[in-house]
């Protein structure tokens, strides 16, 4: 069921509604502005459980020095997703968050443990794999590639800065992304493929549905274990 659709006699009840949630930010000069809300929200629908629609803004303020990037700031995310979570769990047993950015997670950490304090069963789960590039590289190509292969630009993809994102990072927060990568990439898009991508969205659904069916949540942060 997608929320969107439904006729509210059908949402009596729910067991558990998925919200995915993304970004409107840069991803290099090849992939689209909506990468992270496209993955979110795929992922979600491909669980096979209820799923509402997905919210398009998040925290992406490290990437306003390139034109495109719309962010709501974590403060007015994280105050977006608790009054998400309240109404939506007036009909929902559980809530899950599918997160597609990481810049969302500050935010996640904060409104997730507050609904969870006010007695609501939420949690949030991220969409990623072990060992992935930071931004724009070869694993958000190979994933854009599988999901929606006319948005991306391979005849634009060029690399970024390589560098591991823990020595990036200080950089990133006192300033921003372009000052570490004048082109917004953080890896190499280098031999991305929409056969590794398939690959990649199929771990990352099979994980979401074990979490919810497992259901252990971390009470510190609100993440699905």
């Amino acid at each position: 069921m997608h929320l969107a659709d439904a006729r509210w006699a059908e949402c009596e009840d729910v067991p558990v509604l998925l919200v995915p949630v993304g970004a409107t930010e840069q991803h290099g000069p090849h992939l689209p502005l909506g990468t992270d809300t496209t993955v979110a929200a795929t992922v979600a629908a491909r669980s096979g459980l209820p799923t509402a629609p997905a919210l398009p803004y998040g925290a992406s303020g490290e990437h306003e020095g390139f034109p495109g990037t719309v962010s709501i700031g974590t403060e007015t995310l994280a105050a977006v997703i608790v009054e998400l979570g309240r109404s939506a769990c007036r009909f929902a047993r559980r809530l899950v968050i599918v997160n597609g950015h990481g810049g969302n997670v500050g935010a996640l950490r904060v409104a997730v443990p507050m609904l969870r304090a006010e007695g609501r069963d939420v949690a949030w789960f991220p969409c990623g794999v072990p060992g992935a590039d930071a931004h724009a590289g070869r694993h958000e190509t190979s994933v854009m590639l599988a999901l929606t292969p006319d948005a991306v630009r391979e005849d634009l993809a060029e690399p970024g800065n390589t560098a591991p994102l823990r020595e990036l990072m200080p950089a990133i927060a006192a300033g921003s992304v372009r000052d570490v990568s004048p082109n917004g990439v953080l890896g190499d898009p280098a031999g991305a493929s929409g056969v590794e991508g398939a690959e990649t969205v199929s771990v990352m659904v099979a994980g979401l549905v074990t979490a919810v069916e497992r259901w252990t949540v971390d009470e510190a942060t609100g993440r699905l274990t």
